[in-house]
């Protein structure tokens, strides 16, 4: 989908992976344990990385909220319970993002930021690489801006498979 594109009823942002909470523990308390530390390590490498200075931008100052709406949201998009929706309705993932510029460059952070969060995790990597995946798919589908003439538009694989 080009980031020209008007939102619709599907998106590749509604694509989920099939249930890897599952590997964030084997009770219900645990894989919930396990997206909370998802959610945490991927905040603390955006806030605390130089690099991310871009996206960290497009964050408030303080991450609390950010980070319990995302556990929220992941939650259930990671095939655990939905905590997201009951609160705040369906998730609208590009119309909620519509008032923050993102570009290719803003995504490949992003992308940056949740491959650091995974691996700290040490989830297995074919369990990494399939949620990169998903998660290149919805964080492609949030851009919304166009990219600089000349920019690189393409996320360098080889920065998420760590070779």
């Amino acid at each position: 989908m080009s980031n020209n594109d008007s939102t619709s009823n599907t998106s590749s942002a509604d694509a989920q992976p099939k249930t890897p909470i599952v590997y964030f523990g084997s009770t219900p308390e645990e894989q919930q344990a396990g997206v909370r530390k998802l959610v945490d390590l991927f905040y603390d490498e955006m806030d605390q990385n130089p690099s991310f200075g871009r996206i960290r931008k497009l964050h408030p100052v303080h991450l609390d909220h950010s980070r319990e709406k995302f556990y929220l949201f992941l939650s259930g998009w990671l095939g655990g319970p939905d905590l997201y929706s009951p609160q705040f309705g369906h998730p609208r993932l590009r119309m909620r993002h519509m008032p923050f510029p993102i570009s290719s460059e803003d995504r490949d952070q992003w992308l940056l930021c949740m491959v650091s969060a995974l691996r700290a995790m040490q989830l297995p990597e074919k369990v990494i690489e399939g949620l990169m995946l998903s998660f290149f798919r919805t964080a492609d589908w949030m851009r919304n801006k166009p990219d600089p003439e000349g920019s690189a538009k393409g996320l360098n694989t080889v920065s998420i498979k760590g070779e």
